[in-house]
């Protein structure tokens, strides 16, 4: 069922997946459960390219060969869904952990990918559709599912399918920003970051593409009762996307295999990994371009030249960039609850670790909230945050940060040493983290994160850890 040989493992690095996982997530933003727990703590609209590497990473350990690894990342999976439940916007109960719902997450992407292989000309034979969906049903049980919700064969699964998309999936809101406003805004992948030029050009283009492309896949029914529209020709334009990603496939293994181009993606311009100095190099050659194109059309007087950054933010872009984690404009709850889950997860933290690290973010938010929640409304906007920044120092900081040191500092020495400095701040699957000599000091530690989560003081190792998309 899992591992070299499974029938998950032989279409995971298939590039016409990455068209079956934005399908995937449309139809799973559209269960009302599901939707309402993206919105309300999700980091996918803010730091999109950090939330897939996680799924990635998530299901490499869920469908790899090792059951002791699998075992560890359903029990992590679990206790991060139990900590996401609350109502919606129209005052109905959520819960991550609700057994339909989380049949439902494994039921698209069973479905996503039995479609991708339909609509690129290649239907999957009836035996090896089987042996996917037991793959996928082994899954849950994993998971610690209850076999029930999702269907014992796959007959069985063909009417529960239909039946959900008919009755239960609705037009939310998490839906309409994945398809509408996600590939719109789309922030640049870290490795693509110093050329926004050439990136908002090629998003400004892909992104509607990607949305009709995704729309029409959709099943009809759904598309008809959740009113999205239906432009003339998406269909041959969905059927040729397949189609041509398909032939990706051709390619070398190693240059469609879905980790190398998470860490490609992941990669800082400023890596000595070699193919970020071809990226940088590249990038440069395309500046200077860019430089002479300027010396030759002078921009008009009435633009000004962009301020250069510094070392330290103003409160604004601090605000936005590392406190905001969900995107949403204000900071509250959630945003500190997916620094912890992003932290626990880098450190691959079990109990009661994962539990002390949650807890002492809880109750720095119950501190910002007491400082600067000056309206009452329960979260903190911008502009409370602006004038009242001086008390973000607080006890409860301090006690994040020496929590952080203690279930950084795996062997308990009092010193955070390279391995252990790695595995807090490296990024996607293998990437090597430079500047980890020598050791950390607790003291140390607890200046360097306070500098950077209080002075607002910009940092290299804290930037790609909180702040990149």
């Amino acid at each position: 069922m899992f591992g070299p040989g499974s029938q998950f493992d032989e279409l995971f690095n298939d590039p016409r997946w990455a068209l079956a996982m934005i399908r995937a997530t449309v139809l799973e933003a559209a269960h009302p459960q599901i939707g309402a727990a993206l919105i309300d703590n999700s980091t996918f609209v803010a730091h999109p390219w950090r939330r897939l590497r996680n799924t990635l990473l998530s299901l490499q350990r869920m469908f790899g060969a090792d059951d002791h690894v699998r075992l560890r990342e359903a029990a992590r999976l679990n206790r991060l869904h139990a900590r996401l439940n609350g109502t919606d916007a129209r005052n109905r109960p959520y819960d991550a952990m609700d057994p339909g719902a989380r049949a439902w997450v494994v039921a698209t992407l069973f479905e996503s990918t039995v479609t991708m292989c339909r609509l690129s000309g290649q239907p999957l034979e009836q035996a090896v559709m089987e042996r996917l969906y037991g793959e996928f049903r082994a899954f849950l049980a994993a998971l610690g599912g209850e076999p029930g919700h999702l269907p014992y064969t796959l007959n069985e699964f063909w009417p529960y399918y239909d039946r959900v998309v008919e009755e239960e999936l609705e037009n939310t809101d998490a839906m309409r920003i994945i398809l509408y406003k996600l590939f719109d805004h789309l922030p640049a992948p870290p490795l693509l970051s110093g050329l926004p030029t050439l990136w908002a050009t090629g998003r400004a283009v892909a992104g509607p593409v990607i949305g009709a492309i995704t729309v029409a896949s959709l099943p009809e029914p759904f598309r008809r009762r959740a009113g999205l529209p239906e432009v003339p020709g998406t269909q041959t334009l969905m059927q040729g996307a397949y189609l041509a990603v398909g032939l990706a496939r051709f390619l070398p293994d190693n240059w469609t295999r879905a980790e190398g181009i998470a860490d490609l993606l992941a990669l800082s311009p400023e890596s000595d990994d070699p193919r970020a100095r071809t990226v940088t190099a590249l990038a440069d050659r395309m500046k200077r371009a860019g430089a002479l194109l300027r010396l030759i059309t002078p921009l008009p007087s009435s633009l000004q030249p962009m301020a250069q950054t510094g070392t330290h933010r103003s409160a604004q872009e601090f605000f936005h960039e590392v406190l905001d984690q969900t995107g949403d404009g204000y900071l509250d709850w959630p945003d500190l609850a997916a620094m912890a889950r992003e932290l626990s997860s880098r450190l691959d933290l079990d109990e009661p670790e994962e539990t002390r690290l949650y807890n002492a973010y809880a109750h720095w938010w119950r501190e910002l909230q007491a400082d600067l929640d000056t309206d009452g409304d329960g979260r903190i906007s911008a502009q409370e945050y602006s004038t009242a920044v001086p008390s973000l120092a607080g006890p409860a900081l301090i006690r994040v940060a020496e929590v952080l040191f203690d279930v950084t500092d795996k062997d308990g020495n009092q010193s955070i040493d390279a391995d252990e400095y790695r595995a807090l701040f490296q990024t996607a699957f293998h990437r090597d983290t430079t500047g980890a000599y020598g050791t950390y000091t607790r003291s140390a530690f607890v200046k360097e994160f306070l500098s950077f989560m209080s002075g607002r003081q910009r940092s290299t190792p804290y930037d790609p850890l909180l702040t990149e998309a």
